[in-house]
């Protein structure tokens, strides 16, 4: 069955957790939006991360992009509590702080350092955060094993159920007048006279603005409308053990027990290109390094496995921007949809509805940055 060339608002290419935040903001804002997706063949980063709400170590060299994070932190628990009341789900958001730890001196030391270079830059937005040592962390996760010598620890930083957060969104938006178009990746993209072509394998859907939320099939998308989005695929590799008592309070960057009582672990980043395959190497190293954090979790049998792509750009920060050659296309690309979720839904989307990204405060984003000379 070919789609319905009725026009809309806005068309969202895309269906993941960026896409997802995104359309419900526009639904909200009085948008006619429909979201095209591949559907469930597409590689999605939504259902393969790691769920954290993360804040710390966040934005060396764009200290602006620190910034966009405590917002988007901040913005968390009213969103969770909006979802939750828009749909009945609840995304079991944990925001009490997280911890980095450190597996030796030398590690700590570097740690530190990191964060002290991080604050110290120019328009910083300095937040609150803490190097341990090992009594003070005992007493929070006191089931650290004996290489544990320390860490940091910040207080924005938490975790939730990014399936539930996928499914809410979803169901949210939707509820809120979205159309979802499954199957129907995108072969061209064309824009005439105010208006948008978008060509899929079920027919043409016609729309006033157009929002590039394809993850790394952006970077094939956006130059049909004006935009340059320089994206790659990054692999990274998670373990899933068996259920067991809660005895993590406190997500830790690379290991965090679940609301259901499993144990995710993850700590690989690879340049591996589309290939989304594990290997035991990697897992080997992840489940070691782990252990010797939380000895606990060397008794506990692994359920589970999988590689998800991060949507990675050229120095790791999000893009968000607009085409001059064809008004109405935006691009929003990230490799944090989870922390970044509620900014997306709630400050991207009205941003968007009301016709443009205030350059005051999305500017620095765009992907222009890639061709300032390097002296200025």
């Amino acid at each position: 069955m070919s789609t319905d060339r009725k026009s809309y608002d806005v068309a969202v290419i895309g269906g993941g957790l960026v896409g997802a935040s995104i359309a419900y903001g526009l639904a909200k804002s009085g948008q006619k939006v429909a979201v095209l997706d591949e559907g469930d063949i597409a590689l999605r980063a939504s259902r393969g991360n790691f769920a954290l709400v993360w804040v710390q170590s966040k934005g060396m060299g764009m200290p602006e992009y620190a910034g966009w994070t405590v917002r988007g932190a901040g913005l968390w628990p009213g969103f969770a509590a909006q979802l939750k009341e828009e749909t009945g789900l609840d995304v079991t958001l944990q925001q009490s702080g997280g911890f980095h730890l450190a597996l030796s001196e030398g590690e700590l030391e570097k740690r530190a350092a990191l964060l002290q270079r991080l604050h110290n830059q120019p328009h910083m937005l300095r937040y609150d955060y803490e190097i341990m040592d090992r009594s003070r962390i005992e007493a929070m996760l006191p089931e650290i094993g004996p290489e544990v010598v320390g860490g940091s620890y910040c207080p924005l930083d938490g975790h939730v159920n990014s399936l539930k957060v996928f499914r809410a969104l979803h169901m949210a938006m939707e509820r809120a007048g979205v159309r979802y178009l499954a199957q129907h990746g995108v072969d061209s993209l064309s824009y005439r006279a105010g208006e948008f072509s978008i060509i899929t394998p079920k027919g043409e859907v016609r729309a006033g603005k157009v929002v590039l939320a394809a993850g790394n099939g952006n970077a094939r998308l956006g130059p049909m409308v004006g935009l340059e989005v320089p994206v790659r695929p990054q692999r990274g590799q998670i373990v899933v053990t068996e259920r067991t008592q809660p005895f993590l309070r406190y997500p830790v960057v690379t290991v965090r027990q679940t609301d259901e009582g499993t144990v995710m672990l993850g700590d690989s980043v690879e340049e591996a290109g589309p290939d989304p395959t594990v290997g035991l190497p990697i897992l080997s190293s992840i489940a070691s390094r782990a252990v010797r954090m939380f000895p606990r979790l060397g008794s506990l049998n692994v359920v589970r496995t999988w590689a998800a792509l991060r949507v990675m750009t050229k120095d790791g920060f999000p893009i968000y921007d607009q085409s001059l050659s064809c008004p109405g296309a935006f691009v929003a690309t990230c490799h944090s949809g989870v922390t970044l979720a509620a900014s997306h839904a709630l400050l991207v989307a009205p941003a968007i509805a009301a016709g443009g990204l205030p350059q005051e405060e999305f500017g620095v984003f765009s992907s222009r940055r890639f061709h300032v000379p390097a002296s200025a």
